[in-house]
């Protein structure tokens, strides 16, 4: 059981879990303002003063599979990826050592439902969102997410050079994602979206010819053409929106006392470069993956 003292949820955020299956109001907001927490004292982050789910012990939730390149061998314990590496990096600013750190499993979009968490954080590609605040916290972002298309070699979207060129497409996307709400509110095609529990599932229906292409985050679209697909392409990144970029953000429980601390946290560790360090290491650059028309 968490120690913490949770807020409890609001009937009507039950309406969220409708917003999950579709995903169009999950556009993304500013990091900024991920959080109404005011800004914490140095005495108040301190390790035996965190407010945890088990004492001493910082638990991270992500999902399983854990994927590429987020995370390496679909094991967040080895601190190899971008994702599991800023886990550890976020916990060590927090005072934990990386034996003290614990991963569970949490499938993505139970990350943000309204309702109790097992976690201190989850972190799990997910964007910040005005309407999934609605049910959680947000730490400050840690990744600027752009957004990319992916078919296979030869296919009838393969080539092309705008976001125009996709309309007549059959696409697909992982239920609760941005990349859904790329699609339909980028490319608005003509066929309605196709949609997945998860991106091996989208992948599956790419090699079974079920859709023409699907869209993902870059990282993840680099990953699934050098591992999954043997014919492969990507056709292009979708053009930056003109609101604010899409953010990935740690999840916390709604109200969690630890919030203002692990974006403290996110902060100092985007400000002393550790973060873009990690971004260097782990995640490719945009070579092969032109901007769309």
């Amino acid at each position: 059981m968490s120690v913490r003292v949770r807020t409890a949820v609001i009937a009507a955020l039950l309406a969220l879990a409708g917003t999950a299956a579709c995903a169009p109001e999950d556009e993304a907001t500013p990091a900024a303002s991920s959080s109404t927490n005011a800004s914490p004292s140095a005495d108040a982050c301190t390790r035996d003063q965190l407010d945890l789910v088990s004492a001493g012990t910082f638990t991270v939730g992500t999902d399983k599979p854990a994927y590429s390149p987020w995370f390496v061998d679909d094991d967040p314990n080895n601190g190899k990826g971008f994702e599991s590496a800023v886990a550890y990096a976020v916990a060590e600013k927090l005072g934990f050592d990386k034996p003290e750190v614990k991963w569970i499993v949490v499938p993505f979009t139970n990350a943000y439902a309204p309702g109790d968490k097992k976690f201190d954080i989850d972190i799990n590609q997910v964007s910040i969102s005005d309407a999934r605040r609605k049910a959680v916290d947000f730490s400050s972002g840690y990744y600027d997410v752009a957004q990319a298309v992916v078919s296979t070699k030869g296919s009838k979207i393969d080539g092309a050079t705008s976001v125009a060129e996709l309309k007549d497409a059959k696409l697909g996307a992982q239920v609760g994602t941005t990349s859904y709400t790329a699609i339909t509110d980028q490319i608005q095609p003509t066929a309605k979206p196709a949609v997945y529990d998860t991106n091996d599932l989208a992948v599956q229906a790419l090699k079974n010819g079920q859709v023409d292409g699907i869209v993902v985050d870059l990282p993840t679209a680099f990953g699934i053409v050098a591992v999954q697909l043997d014919d492969g392409a990507i056709v292009g990144q979708l053009p930056a929106g003109t609101g604010t970029p899409d953010q990935f953000g740690l999840v916390l429980a709604k109200g969690s006392p630890l919030t203002s601390c692990v974006s403290q946290a996110v902060d100092a560790l985007k400000s002393d470069g550790t973060l873009a360090d990690l971004e260097a290491q782990w995640l490719a650059g945009t070579d092969g993956a032109p901007v769309l028309s």
